[in-house]
């Protein structure tokens, strides 16, 4: 986070900026008369800092607002020493109040940008769930910046009882069997996303699922998904001509070596469309006969009531229509995309489905699921592929 410094274009503005922290300690032991009493200067830098981390530039921040803050933090203070320090340091830094009642703090619209080593509460929290949820997908240029900004707020949360106690009542939790992450080689890692960031290409050794042996290809990085655990880079094949999109799983890099050479994405390419198109689905071999493959059908679904309650909260798409039959079973209309993600979470119902529309979808839920090479094989003559 970024809070404001004195102007640095004044000639003390330097040494204000850079020593805030004993300027501050120094006036309050002047102010109280008692030099030596460090402990209470660095008690008030602390707080006074905790105030200056509240204020915006363009919006007003109550002094009742600033208070209750550092009452979560750990400060045990009256609003009047809040609005003491608020005078204090408003004849140090480019602050300003307002007329309002209650009374308004803010920083002055022309006070410049500087960062400092400090964070509030509610900012903690949040850089803590990046850092939980978000890790896995940031590129190392960011993620190199970010990694003191995750220090900072597990130190920030960790003095604070009250933020703490919401950080051990919310949980992320997957809505199917928890697996076990495969192991990404590192170095690979950090060389694709580096690549992808500055749209670049590269030179992998990659081993496909059906097959023993690592091959060589020079990639164009296009995107990168997550779908469960598994990790996934969006790529084209330079030795494609028709350079169709491929899915490459970060675990089966051996190693990747960034190129000089500017990657080429697709024209046409967008990320989203190419995700609503059902490109992470992966294509089934029943549904090839169907117009487009499948995509944009509409389904019908019948369940036991028990086993389709879920759908009744959750939906499939945004025209679903669940009806309850008179024979206490669930139906379910919907428009989506006919893959084989669709066939596998339809077989986890097991006999909690009771019928499948149109007949070659329930025919797909009912064969034997397709193995790994069976996928891929298929995958590679359509236009987005498993590798």
């Amino acid at each position: 986070m970024t809070v404001h410094s004195t102007d640095a274009d004044h000639p003390h503005a330097q040494t204000e900026a850079a020593e805030p922290a004993n300027m501050m300690a120094a006036e309050e032991n002047n102010a109280s008369g008692d030099s030596s009493d460090n402990r209470h200067g660095a008690a008030t830098t602390a707080r006074q800092w905790q105030v200056l981390s509240q204020l915006q530039r363009n919006r007003w921040v109550g002094t009742t607002h600033i208070y209750e803050q550092l009452m979560m933090a750990g400060f045990d203070i009256s609003l009047r020493t809040v609005q003491r320090d608020l005078n204090a340091l408003a004849k140090r830094f480019p602050i300003e109040k307002n007329n309002a009642n209650p009374q308004g703090w803010r920083w002055r619209d022309d006070a410049p940008l500087q960062s400092l080593p400090h964070m509030n509460l509610s900012q903690a929290v949040a850089f803590n769930m990046v850092e939980a949820n978000l890790t896995q997908l940031l590129p190392p240029v960011i993620l190199d910046e970010l990694f003191p900004w995750f220090d900072l707020a597990r130190r920030q949360l960790k003095n604070s009882k009250v933020t703490h106690s919401w950080i051990d009542r919310v949980r992320i939790e997957p809505a199917t069997q928890p697996l076990i992450a495969p192991h990404i080689d590192l170095d690979s890692k950090d060389n694709i996303y580096h690549a992808l960031f500055y749209q670049l290409q590269i030179k992998a050794c990659y081993t496909r699922s059906n097959k023993s042996q690592a091959s060589e290809y020079i990639l164009n990085p296009i995107a990168i998904i997550q779908r469960g655990i598994i990790i996934y880079l969006l790529a084209t094949r330079t030795d494609d001509a028709e350079a169709i999109i491929r899915t490459f799983a970060l675990h089966r890099f051996a190693s990747v070596e960034i190129l000089e050479s500017a990657a080429q994405t697709p024209d046409d390419f967008q990320l989203d469309s190419y995700l609503d198109a059902g490109g992470m689905g992966f294509s089934h071999p029943l549904f090839r006969e169907l117009p487009n493959h499948g995509k944009n059908t509409p389904i019908e679904l019948q369940f036991t009531k028990q086993a389709g309650k879920s759908l009744t909260e959750s939906k499939l798409s945004d025209d679903q229509i669940v009806t309850l039959n008179t024979d206490e079973t669930l139906s379910v209309q919907a428009t989506v995309n006919l893959t084989s993600q669709l066939v596998w979470w339809l077989r986890g119902f097991g006999s909690g489905l009771l019928d499948a529309k149109p007949n070659l979808l329930y025919q797909a839920v009912l064969d034997r699921p397709l193995d790994d090479e069976a996928i891929d094989d298929q995958n590679t003559k359509e236009q987005s592929s498993n590798e």
